[in-house]
């Protein structure tokens, strides 16, 4: 699985820093390096959406530290089994 975080403009005044850290949080601490390629995309897009994140083929918007685990949950853990 490979999922790339936006650093463009909006989402970094967005808090996009914050999401990689979480996700790099999140993956180590459930054991899913070897499953999870985590990087960094310059734009997806979505630049009035919030912080997006694109997950395999799918750009998923809006998210934040206060729905990261639900994010998480459904969208990388969900999916790795």
């Amino acid at each position: 699985m490979t999922v790339n975080v936006c650093v463009g403009s909006s989402c970094h005044l967005k808090g996009s820093y914050k999401i990689i850290s979480l996700l790099t949080e999140a993956v180590k601490a459930h054991g899913l390096g070897d499953k999870v390629e985590l990087g960094a995309a310059f734009c997806l897009g979505k630049c009035t959406d919030g912080v997006s994140v694109k997950v395999d083929d799918e750009v998923v918007c809006g998210i934040c530290p206060e729905n990261f685990d639900a994010f998480f949950a459904k969208y990388i853990l969900g999916r790795v089994g």
